[in-house]
């Protein structure tokens, strides 16, 4: 069984948004019912196809009478106020899908994610295809290769003895050679199957041993799956064209449902992962279900950005970290809001997280921009502070905090790039800033009020603020450079005797106990804690009065 988050999470990616109660989202779906204006009694289920309904309120006046907990309506608008209101009186969700989807490929998604997951686990899947691919070839006449988006063969006829050198080689290597594939993109044959719906004959090449075919896109709405390849010496004729159309139909259809079977898998081990992570279920058992060990477990926080479509991007990367479902892949992840989580088995060192890092983003198109952070090391039971580390972790890669200190070297010595930057020169690792991770929580602690604001740093805040001095900055400097007024004195610029003669002065603005060790480490704290960086002097006023 699945909830409505995860088919909310799960028609995102076709454009849909949810309207109504927020609470409704950990409600369970059994069942589909699907809106027939020929029935007078109206179907039950729980989830509503409002099929041929333009009216948000006629959709969720049916979906009451359908007893449901959602209703999927295909709408350009958003619904009308006393309709929100009405849903949310009733304790009922809208779905608000793009009317550029189809109803097929809506019902498709949906009875797959409800209906279909008993199916998937007893081995229901791919295998089917190539069922479909025998009956398309019985009705076009000839041998057929159902191929996706990439030219890879996921399925084919029995029938491939007498085919050409090319199809052979094709079936074999499950992917078209390199050198046909970059011949039908010159001739435009791949961007022809983009553009149309039509089948489209195309001629042999026969220097490359590749004889002729008729090719159909596989389509469901308006997203291409792949396409559809028989081989013919000539152009299909009307009743065959047809066929071969139908059947890519039919074969689009069935790779979106398993790709939601698919997605199935990515539910339960997804929900698993939100349990670890906020510490909600016994950790060791979950963690032994989802086949991680019992120590050396990190949690990784990915975050991706693209100048436009940004849900497509997150949605693309957790599609990219969850491929290979199964114990072939290292991690287990989820997807909560806008952030995915990968729980990363690798010890006390961080390396192999940093490496499985990049690996992952070099998946990613170019145009995405991913930040990363790697929380701390933990067994189950500390994967939430884990988590937490990584979530500051990648706060901090938004500001361009480095992935090491400057000086360290080795894998994680690079500096991070800034988020909606092409790839990403690495993540920000918890063991490398933790002290920045720190001082992030100590000013956060200050913003909320709970650290004491009568102290000399304050004061010297204040007073640089009041008259344009530079106390504050001079105050830091000095305290880093553990009373060196030589070092002090260079970080700030400044003649040593300068600094000398401000740190007098400062002690007639606040009481500043230089020569108390405790007090000279709360006075860091607190230059850390209160401001990010003390500003220095406005441009064109000199330095300050000393």
């Amino acid at each position: 069984m699945i909830n409505l988050d995860r088919l909310v999470n799960v028609l995102g990616g076709y454009g849909a948004r949810l309207v109504g109660a927020e609470g409704l989202r950990r409600r369970e779906l059994r069942s589909v019912a699907m809106h027939d204006p020929t029935d007078d009694a109206p179907p039950l289920g729980d989830a509503f196809l409002a099929v041929g309904v333009d009216s948000a309120a006629e959709a969720v006046r049916l979906a009451e009478q359908a007893r449901a907990t959602v209703v999927l309506l295909r709408s350009a608008a958003d619904p009308a106020d006393d309709v929100r209101e009405h849903l949310r009186a009733r304790g009922l969700a809208l779905l608000v899908v793009d009317p550029a989807v189809s109803w097929s490929q809506i019902s498709g998604v949906v009875y797959g994610l409800v209906l279909e997951g008993r199916e998937t686990e007893a081995g229901r899947g791919p295998s089917d295809l190539f069922t479909l691919a025998d009956t398309v070839a019985a009705e076009v006449g000839g041998p057929v290769t159902i191929e996706d988006r990439s030219s890879r063969v996921v399925a084919y006829s029995a029938s491939q003895g007498d085919t050409d050198r090319v199809r052979r080689a094709t079936v074999i290597d499950r992917r078209a050679p390199e050198e046909v594939r970059e011949r039908l993109d010159a001739d435009g044959v791949f961007a022809g199957l983009a553009a149309s719906a039509e089948p489209r004959f195309v001629p042999g090449v026969p220097e490359l041993g590749l004889g002729g075919r008729t090719a159909a896109p596989i389509r469901v709405g308006r997203e291409l799956l792949g396409s559809l390849w028989v081989v013919c010496d000539a152009p299909l004729d009307a009743g065959r064209s047809r066929a071969l159309r139908e059947g890519a139909h039919t074969v689009g259809l069935h790779m979106l449902r398993a790709r939601v079977s698919s997605d199935l898998e990515r539910q339960v081990e997804s929900e698993s992962v939100i349990d670890l992570l906020e510490g909600s279920a016994d950790p060791a058992q979950t963690a032994g279900r989802l086949g991680l060990p019992a120590t050396g477990l990190r949690v990784i926080a990915f975050q991706a950005r693209a100048r436009t479509e940004p849900e497509a991007a997150i949605l693309h990367l957790f599609e990219l970290v969850t491929t290979g479902f199964g114990w072939s892949r290292p991690g287990r992840s989820t997807l909560l809001g806008t952030t995915v989580y990968t729980v990363l088995p690798c010890g006390d060192d961080p390396s192999p997280a940093v490496e499985w890092v990049r690996s992952t983003v070099r998946g990613l198109p170019d145009q995405l921009g991913v930040a990363a952070g790697v929380g701390g090391a933990a067994d189950p039971s500390g994967l939430p502070a884990s988590r937490q580390e990584a979530d500051e972790c990648l706060t901090l890669h938004g500001r361009g905090v480095r992935t090491a200190p400057p000086g360290r070297s080795g894998a994680r010595g690079a500096p991070a790039a800034g988020p909606g930057s092409p790839g990403t020169a690495g993540p920000v690792v918890y063991d490398d800033v933790w002290h920045a991770v720190l001082l992030r929580r100590l000013r956060l602690v200050a913003e909320t009020g709970r650290l004491p604001t009568r102290n000399p740093v304050a004061e010297l805040v204040r007073h640089d603020a009041a008259h344009g001095t530079d106390y504050a900055r001079t105050l830091r400097a000095w305290l880093y450079a553990h009373g060196d007024l030589g070092r002090a004195a260079e970080e700030l610029d400044l003649h040593p005797n300068t600094v000398r003669y401000r740190l007098r002065r400062m002690g007639g603005v606040a009481d500043l106990p230089l020569d108390d060790p405790e007090a000279r480490v709360a006075m860091t704290i607190a230059l850390a804690a209160l401001v990010e960086e003390p500003p220095a002097p406005p441009a064109g006023r000199g330095p300050g009065p000393a």
